[in-house]
């Protein structure tokens, strides 16, 4: 194997490794479950939109971006005023825990969908 390619594949295998152990250090179950304690099943799903945009369709827009987790974690714990597709206004909920943990753990969950 010449030596560019060989680069370019550890190059590879270490991003799908980097990306799998992001993945995989979600906790699924502690983020759905605060998810919902929280109300915040009320206005959004994993896949579709509801009043609020979908966990997906959140995802997709913060995708690449480098500040989208600290961008998510203020809007889950500083209620700011949030404007929906029907052109209506309202504070958006305060996650009811000051455990940054579980904040980025939720933040995260969100952005793998």
């Amino acid at each position: 194997m010449k030596r560019g390619m060989m680069t370019g594949a550890l190059l590879a295998i270490s991003l799908t490794m980097t990306v799998s152990g992001a993945i995989a250090a979600v906790d699924s179950d502690a983020a759905l479950s605060l998810s919902k304690s929280n109300g915040c099943l009320k206005c959004h799903a994993v896949d579709k939109d509801k009043k609020g945009p979908s966990y997906k369709k959140i995802a997709e827009k913060y995708r690449g971006k480098p500040d989208a987790e600290n961008t998510l974690i203020k809007n889950i714990t500083t209620g700011p005023k949030i404007k929906f597709e029907d052109g209506t206004e309202d504070q958006h909920k305060i996650i009811d825990t000051k455990e940054q943990d579980k904040l980025k753990n939720l933040v995260d969950w969100i952005l793998t969908r």
